[in-house]
């Protein structure tokens, strides 16, 4: 089930409580001759994405519709289509746009049914990035609104995607989230509401897009994974919606990296395929060696060793083609060493620790941001102590503790929490220290 977004944004508009929802149900049945008896906590099984029995549906329309003074349909309320999940790939461009700004809504608010929802598997999860792939496409995605959207507008967006982007590396996703969250519901969703022809407007979905896919990596940083993969899938919608195939491949990439964090390996596998078999030349060489070190990884957990070589060849080889200034700005992520790191994880997961050791040491020596050196060191430690040098593995650790500070992460304290307890576990001599300040790093609640 996924949380119902637009019944939650049309309740809020209506200034009614759940009880009172509740309440005006009940009455608005006895006048139809049913006996309901509902209450609050039914509300709030609705707002969590459980459908209505019966003719409440209705019921609900009626009166939210007394209440705002205009009609209100199924639609309005997200419960039009009986049976199907409430997906951001069912409807029009327009009616997408509707549902999308009501989860920014929601989630600036900080609605606990947004926040606390699960990752959808199955079909769900894959319908997205299948629409994605296949026919049909936005013929014309032009809209006429009360406001212009202008060349600046646009400037402004990409300019903000740059600025979450850089504060996400610093700082980590939880304490950007909110800032990104409130940019999407003040500035980008008058903009998608807005006045513009098919060409801005598909420059439009573009810069939104990429801005979506930041909040989305924001919400896996800060552990909210139904919410981030819906933020994954409407930045994949409005990449569809703009044409630019490139940025699709790159928003399944996120959703690459979130397979592999749940141990959906073959999903993981799957959606890596699709990125590359459906974004073909449009695909960069950076953003082509990140798939591939992924896939590496994703083989390596099932097993399959000789795939995951063959990946590992394939995303060193394009990792060898990357030309600065010549990738899009999404891509600047697979910075020199990200792909080091990928394949010694998947390396590892083979049992290589020389080849792993090297990689990871590779990887530490090129310079990264705050964020990526936190991850790499971590990865170093992990095989030094696994090699047996637990001095080296203690003053990487210690290094990584230092690199740390200041970053609000739940990804990061993962690797914090993993790493101090290979060093307990190991029992060697020196590696109290680490941990202690490893544990002070942790002892801020975020």
């Amino acid at each position: 089930m996924q949380p119902n977004t637009l019944l939650d944004a049309i309740l809020d508009e209506a200034g009614i409580s759940h009880a009172g929802l509740a309440a005006h149900v009940n009455q608005a049945g006895r006048a139809r001759g049913l006996a309901l008896r509902y209450e609050h906590t039914a509300v709030a099984r609705w707002l969590k994405g459980q459908r209505p029995r019966g003719q409440v549906p209705d019921l609900i329309c009626e009166v939210l519709a007394g209440r705002l003074h205009r009609t209100v349909t199924l639609d309005d309320i997200g419960l039009g289509v009986p049976g199907e999940p409430n997906s951001a790939h069912t409807s029009s461009l327009s009616g997408f746009v509707e549902r999308a700004t009501a989860l920014w809504r929601s989630d600036e608010q900080q609605r606990p049914h947004i926040l606390g929802a699960p990752a959808v598997t199955g079909t769900p999860a894959v319908m997205p990035v299948w629409e994605w792939e296949n026919p049909p496409e936005d013929v014309d995605v032009s809209r006429g609104g009360r406001h212009r959207v202008t060349p600046g507008d646009l400037d402004m967006l990409r300019a903000a995607r740059t600025h979450y982007e850089q504060m996400y590396r610093k700082a980590g996703g939880i304490a950007t989230r909110t800032r990104i969250v409130g940019f999407l519901n003040a500035e980008a969703a008058p903009l998608l509401r807005g006045s513009y022809t098919d060409a801005t407007g598909r420059q439009l979905h573009r810069a939104t897009g990429g801005l979506v896919a930041i909040a989305g990596i924001c919400a896996y940083d800060s552990d909210a994974h139904g919410l981030a993969q819906r933020y994954f899938h409407q930045a994949l919608r409005l990449a569809k919606a703009s044409g630019d195939r490139g940025l699709g491949a790159y928003v399944i990439a996120l959703l690459v990296n979130q397979a592999l964090f749940m141990r959906e390996f073959r999903q993981a596998v799957a959606f890596a395929e699709a990125a590359l078999r459906a974004a073909g030349k449009h695909i960069t060489p950076a953003l082509a060696s990140d798939l591939y070190a992924m896939q590496a990884k994703a083989y390596a957990h099932l097993g399959d060793s000789t795939s995951a070589l063959s990946c590992i060849r394939r995303a060193e080889q394009a990792a060898e083609r990357i030309r600065r200034g010549y990738e899009p700005d999404e891509t600047g992520y697979v910075q020199p060493g990200l792909v080091n790191v990928q394949v010694a994880e998947a390396l590892l997961s083979l049992g290589e620790l020389v080849a792993a050791g090297e990689h990871a040491a590779a990887a530490v020596d090129n310079p990264a941001h705050d964020r990526g050196r936190v991850h790499r060191l971590a990865m170093l430690s992990t095989i030094e102590l696994r090699q047996g040098n637990a001095d080296k593995a203690v003053a990487t650790a210690v290094q990584m503790a230092e690199q740390a500070r200041g970053m609000e992460s739940q990804r990061l304290r993962d690797r914090l929490r993993a790493v101090r307890e290979h060093l307990v576990r190991s029992g060697s001599a020196g590696t109290a220290e680490a941990a202690e300040l490893i544990d002070g790093a942790l002892r801020v609640p975020l």
